[in-house]
């Protein structure tokens, strides 16, 4: 192994005492192939299993909490009873590929697909007009009542109570990319009077709420994780003013990470007070060493790994470079990374070892990549 690499492959130890053996993380991937029902099909478990080779931490796509905020076709479920066996399933391949084993938790809010939720009735903080994956054309969405609000911050408990009886090493609150919980925190989403209108206020209710469970319920060193958006591009939007208010609440919380949901680690911010500073940099002077900070985006080879370990952030996740290539972290160990593939291929008749549905998402380029002649 090249010695530049080796810090990242010593252990981390997370605040509540969980030991995970390296800094590399897979990303939580949008798969669309779990069952109809949103149950763990065969298809699923083999992806995960050669996707969790080599990382220190695996994170599972997202999973719906309520069938009301399923936002993609094949998401798979974390709502019911029935979900449970092939959750386990998923956890113990996970773990037998020597990765900690995260389930991540969310609702798609506005974002939901009316084809895919009860009665087509999708609903979010505030009524609006938006579209959701694969759409072409924006859909409607409905204001929550107080008591529809509630039931979702319960339905985040319960997840986290069927993620600890299906044996993943935790969870991770999805208050990322647009969805439920982004809305309520995002000025352009929530636009609400009642008290639900306080940005803060949903997002910390459901880590409440998620904490309690992981508490009365789960192992002693449970992880609870939280990915974020640090800014979007709608107006008015998130900012990194607001997402500081945001990082100085949660580090305040008994949370074992944060994770920052971005396109490129490398990526500065856009407007505002801070404009122009490295957005990674900026979260890592905030949170002071107090947690972890997973980074993510645009790490598809060697090099990019080494820039982003530069950055001085203790995870390092990696998404669509591990779709590319499973060995990706296997081959930076064994001293082979300029044998990484770091690019999509479409004429590869392995097809990258994808399900068909992930070929296909980046041959017709719903999922943007570097491509062959690009490299």
């Amino acid at each position: 192994m090249n010695e530049k690499f080796a810090p990242l492959f010593q252990s981390l130890t997370f605040p509540n005492g969980k030991k995970i053996g390296n800094r590399f993380v897979l990303a939580p991937l949008t798969h669309t192939i779990s069952n109809e029902d949103g149950t763990v099909s065969e298809r699923e478990v083999a992806y995960m299993s050669s996707r969790t080779k080599g990382v220190g931490l695996a994170i599972t796509a997202a999973s719906y909490t309520n069938e009301e905020g399923k936002a993609f076709p094949g998401q798979p479920s974390i709502s019911k009873e029935a979900d449970i066996e092939g959750l386990r399933r998923v956890a113990e391949t996970i773990k037998e590929n020597g990765a900690t084993a995260i389930v991540q938790i969310h609702h798609g809010g506005v974002k939901s697909l009316p084809q895919l939720v009860p009665n087509g009735d999708v609903k979010g903080p505030s009524e609006i007009e938006t579209s959701g994956w694969g759409e072409k054309t924006a859909h409607s969405a409905r204001e929550m009542t107080g008591e529809e609000i509630y039931q979702a911050i319960e339905d985040f408990g319960r997840a986290t109570s069927l993620a600890i009886k299906a044996g993943f090493d935790g969870v991770e609150i999805h208050g990322a990319n647009h969805y439920l919980i982004h809305q309520f925190f995002s000025p352009y989403y929530n636009r609400r009077h009642d008290m639900w209108g306080e940005p803060l206020r949903f997002p910390v209710a459901v880590v409440d709420e998620v904490l309690r469970v992981a508490e009365e319920e789960g192992p002693e060193n449970f992880i609870v994780g939280y990915r974020f958006s640090p800014e979007e591009a709608e107006t008015p939007g998130i900012t990194m003013e607001r997402t500081k208010c945001l990082v100085d609440t949660l580090i305040e919380k008994p949370l074992d990470y944060l994770h920052v949901s971005l396109g490129d680690i490398q990526s500065r911010t856009r407007e505002g007070e801070y404009a122009g500073e490295k957005r990674i940099s900026l979260l890592l002077d905030w949170i002071d060493g107090r947690m972890p900070l997973i980074g993510v985006g645009s790490i598809f080879n060697g090099e990019d790994v080494l820039a982003a370990q530069e950055t001085g952030v203790p995870l390092i996740a990696i998404g669509r470079g591990l779709l590319f290539d499973p060995q990706l972290v296997q081959k930076i160990e064994a001293g082979r990374e300029d044998e990484i593939i770091d690019y999509f291929d479409a004429e590869r008749e392995d097809k990258h070892s994808l399900p068909d549905e992930l070929w296909e998402s980046f041959v017709t380029e719903h999922y943007a990549s570097p491509k062959k002649n690009e490299r």
